[in-house]
């Protein structure tokens, strides 16, 4: 039987309220990662206390609140990153990208070398997972009238900063029902004891 590789692991549930099937979905990856042996931490969005907005962008320093730092310090730690959040007019919510805005910075996620100005993913090893939750629409449907709807995070974000990413999308479940939901949180399961 082959051996499961222990990670860190950080669960980074994406949607404010963590009674939503995302934090159904996110602590289903949690259970099964702990029950296999990983380390994990888990961070919902909803508890944070933090500005989401980067009022004068790179221009100034805006102050990192402490939650801000701990989200750093465990995304430094992890070796792989879950992001679970529902789709929402095919965006992550506006607090999860509010999140990324504040803390994912230069020295933290990425530099450009002074003399090249080559970009350094200073994030460059990890890995993550980013789970999407449709609601009213599959994500075929989605990515069929909007396109590719996970690119600002897999690529735009995480990629940018060096993280390998893979995609889960789910739904829709709220038309599909218990089966959409029961097939969604079985995949979890088994992708959580994987640790990936």
């Amino acid at each position: 039987m082959k051996t499961i590789e222990k990670k860190k692991i950080v669960v980074l549930l994406g949607h404010p309220d963590a009674n939503a099937f995302s934090g159904l979905v996110a602590s289903t990856y949690e259970a099964a990662a702990r029950e296999a042996g990983h380390d994990v931490e888990r961070i919902n969005i909803g508890d944070l206390h933090f500005d989401p907005i980067l009022h004068r962008g790179y221009k100034e320093i805006q102050e990192l609140e402490p939650d801000l730092h701990m989200v750093q310090e465990k995304i430094n730690w992890a070796d792989h990153l879950v992001v679970v959040y529902p789709n929402w007019w095919c965006t992550m919510p506006a607090l999860l990208k509010g999140l990324f805005d504040r803390m994912w910075l230069p020295g933290f996620a990425f530099n450009f070398d002074k003399v090249t100005k080559k970009l350094i993913q200073r994030l460059k090893g990890k890995t993550a997972r980013v789970v999407i939750i449709a609601g009213t629409h599959s994500p075929f449907q989605t990515w069929w009238k909007f396109g590719d709807y996970t690119n600002e995070i897999a690529q735009g974000t995480l990629g940018f900063a060096g993280f390998k990413v893979r995609v889960s999308s789910f739904g829709p479940t709220e038309r599909g029902g218990e089966k959409v939901c029961k097939h969604c949180l079985d995949e979890m399961k088994t992708l959580g004891k994987k640790g990936v």
